[in-house]
């Protein structure tokens, strides 16, 4: 009898729960949710062909200086690299004197507490250091940049679907809002204090354009700095910080690789000595 209710219990459940798929699935194919202009106008990223991408691929230390660059100049002044460390520069190229000068002449200082008063206090970065926030807390942040928070961009490449090309693209895609959006969704216009990027989840998006000229950073090894070549080489820059390691683990690949080639051919030439007088 018991077997005979829980079997009963277990067939109300399962057609219960099948009327619910069933009112689910007829409501949405009778009433489908109306289109947003978020679904109607973003725009996916193109690929932009950075030399680390595929199996492959290597990072190209010049153009990471660069991108380094245009972070410096451009990107520092409000956002923050919280997971990298000045020595890690010494991974694109610069030498130890460089990494020990940049860090020295780096605008924001270290928070250090006055070892006579005991009152807080800044002191210059070593490389060993952090790159500092420009901002002492989240509260000034968000008090210098219209109540948005920008966010740390060590690991953006990472945190965001197809990063590399994602951040390219939302560099270089400011743009006016189209007339079309408006004329479709007029309740969907950019609000005041926000600026249109169809390469933006909601298309909307507190930064100002960053990269807004070319020739906005003089580049040291003489590169025209276009605002498409200062957007590739940070977002290279920025791909590099998010996986500093990627030449590395490329290469470790590409020796397991030959190792299980030749490992392969050595088992199938044992097993054809092996087993050479049995019939198969």
């Amino acid at each position: 009898m018991p077997r005979i209710i829980a079997s009963l219990i277990g067939a109300a459940f399962v057609f219960v729960l099948a009327i619910a798929l069933f009112g689910t699935a007829k409501t949405a194919i009778e009433e489908p949710a109306k289109e947003s202009a978020e679904h109607v106008f973003h725009l996916h990223p193109e690929d932009i062909g950075l030399s680390s991408n595929g199996f492959f691929g290597k990072y190209d230390n010049q153009q990471l200086q660069r991108g380094f660059q245009v972070y410096k100049e451009v990107c520092s002044a409000c956002h923050s690299l919280k997971y990298v460390a000045f020595r890690d520069l010494a991974k694109i190229g610069y030498s130890e004197p460089e990494v020990k000068a940049i860090a020295n002449q780096w605008v924001i200082e270290q928070p250090s507490i006055n070892a006579d008063t005991g009152e807080a206090a800044t002191r210059k970065n070593v490389p060993s250091d952090r790159f500092p926030s420009p901002f002492a807390n989240e509260v000034a942040a968000r008090a210098a940049n219209n109540n948005a928070l920008p966010p740390d961009l060590s690991l953006m490449a990472k945190a965001r679907h197809d990063g590399s090309n994602y951040i390219h693209a939302l560099l270089t895609g400011y743009r006016a809002q189209p007339a079309a959006l408006l004329k479709e969704f007029p309740e969907a216009k950019t609000p005041s204090g926000l600026h249109y990027n169809p390469y933006f989840a909601n298309l909307n998006i507190a930064m100002p354009p960053p990269i807004t000229s070319d020739g906005q950073v003089t580049y040291s090894d003489g590169t025209k700095a276009t605002k498409d070549q200062m957007a590739r080489d940070v977002s290279a820059f920025l791909t590099w910080t998010a996986e500093p390691n990627l030449n590395t683990r490329h290469a470790a690949g590409v020796a397991a690789g030959i190792f299980l080639l030749i490992f392969c051919f050595l088992a199938w030439g044992a097993y054809q000595n092996v087993w050479r007088d049995v019939k198969h």
